[in-house]
């Protein structure tokens, strides 16, 4: 279709004419081809939401012309309905500060917006840094856009968190009377009921729930206004004020926005809290693995509900796949961890200087764990079926079952009929009604089902 030519400070540099961005964007797509990642459509929404607030404001100053300010903001919303999502190319490793793509929306909406007044693309009647850009910087607006996506996005992983925490607590619920053999170090420990595992599942994730609530009052405080480092320079007095009550009664108003220029730890805060929430579902998939392990060669304590053939060499098998991917994404959220925490700490001066990796990997880990958390609870947890004569011929076997019996007979002699079994095969309960060191009426109590899950000395 050809193209149009468009000028910088650096030169003029052809753009595709079906373009809606300009000469900018053309001129980072040639300095960064370093990967295929983008910036996640979210961050691009909020980078619009934060422009239609500061087009708002503005015109409400009087300091932008009514006629271009509307047009801005119905380009604005386009843009924040998902239209035009092929209009923002550019590569995630770019300037630091995120000047590139800052750019390429302020390009976009400047183009849409002219295209709305009857005008042509790259005319620059309205201009995509002294109208659309009016009163911001990069440095106030990627950060602020960062905060904004990574709150919104957050209704979604809390939600997927609380439906994965339930399907826990409700196969506690179902699995409250299989008793178990509980395994420390991988090796027989005392009796636990496969409900009380299940629980403790649900209350792990619990606390990453409440931890992900407590750090929304971090993300909801934006240094948008501040400008280049924080000052505000070339704004008005109230500017950010009027942003904020453009934005709504989800944000507020940075009390020290250089502050809010240069330290992006609130976004570590929040990535901490992934970190950690993938850190205890890793382990629950490495559990759920462990106890279906088998089916003839393993624990094979409960059964993962199948969702497709395991090999493609091996007939019949099957495997657990939804944990396993679990596993991975876990994976990622902690990896993405360590590069948001380097990042972080990594600004100089008046600047963090790596806001695009921090805020693709943050969007990235909110999206995985939500996504990861659905799948575990629909697909593998709410299937889990129980095997409890294999559970019960554990509890049985275990040489743990000897615990009990340590305030009637004594360590010394209960590790002694540990020692004696594992010798001879005979069960703990043989061996000691054999030694006569208990009744069988008084063995059977001690041994009570009941009373091996729970504090049971009166």
């Amino acid at each position: 279709m050809g193209g149009r030519i468009e000028k910088d400070s650096f030169g003029e540099l052809e753009v595709p004419a079906d373009a809606y961005f300009g000469v900018h964007t053309v001129r980072s797509q040639q300095n960064f081809r370093i990967s295929r990642l983008r910036w996640h459509p979210e961050l691009i929404k909020s980078i619009a939401i934060l422009k239609k607030a500061c087009a708002q404001a503005n015109v409400e100053l009087k300091i932008l012309d009514a006629h271009k300010a509307d047009a801005i903001i119905q380009a604005c919303n386009e843009i924040i309905s998902g239209k035009f999502s092929d209009q923002f190319p550019l590569d995630i490793f770019q300037a630091g500060s995120g000047t590139s793509t800052n750019m390429n929306v302020n390009e976009v909406i400047a183009n849409l917006a002219l295209e709305i007044l009857g005008k042509d693309r790259g005319s620059r009647e309205i201009h995509p840094n002294d109208d659309v850009n009016k009163g911001q910087s990069t440095n106030d607006v990627v950060p602020s856009a960062i905060r904004v996506a990574s709150i919104t996005m957050l209704d979604d992983l809390i939600r997927n968190l609380e439906l994965l925490k339930m399907s826990f607590y409700k196969k506690s619920e179902e699995f409250k009377d299989v008793l178990k053999s509980a395994r420390t170090h991988l090796q027989d420990a005392v009796p636990i009921t496969l409900g009380q595992e299940f629980n403790a599942y649900a209350t792990a994730l619990g606390k990453h729930l409440q931890r992900l609530e407590e750090t929304k009052k971090y993300l909801r405080v934006l240094g948008i206004g501040g400008n280049a480092v924080g000052t505000g320079l070339n704004t008005h007095p109230t500017f950010r004020k009027l942003i904020i009550k453009h934005l709504g009664h989800n944000f507020e108003m940075s009390k020290d926005a250089i502050e809010s220029t240069q330290f992006l730890t609130d976004i570590a805060a929040l990535s901490s809290i992934l970190k950690l929430a993938a850190i205890d579902i890793n382990k629950i998939a490495n559990d759920l693995r462990l106890l279906s392990s088998g089916p003839n060669t393993g624990l094979k304590e409960i059964n993962l509900p199948p969702v497709e053939p395991g090999s493609s060499i091996m007939p019949g098998k099957i495997n657990p796949s939804i944990a396993e991917a679990v596993n991975m994404a876990c994976h990622q959220v902690i990896g993405n961890d360590t590069t948001i925490t380097i990042s972080c700490a990594s600004g100089n001066l008046d600047l963090n200087t790596h806001m695009p990796i921090i805020g693709h990997n943050i969007l990235e880990s909110i999206e995985l764990l939500s996504n990861a958390a659905k799948t575990f609870a629909e697909k593998c947890v709410s299937g889990i079926t129980v095997n409890r004569d294999k559970c019960s011929f554990y509890v049985e076997n275990s040489m743990a079952l000897a615990t009990a019996l340590n305030p009637h007979i004594g360590y010394d002699k209960a590790a002694a009929v540990v020692k004696e079994s594992l010798q001879t095969g005979k069960t703990i309960k043989e061996l000691v009604l054999e030694k006569g060191y208990l009744d069988k009426k008084k063995l059977d109590e001690v041994l009570n089902p009941k009373n091996l899950t729970r504090p049971n000395l009166l």
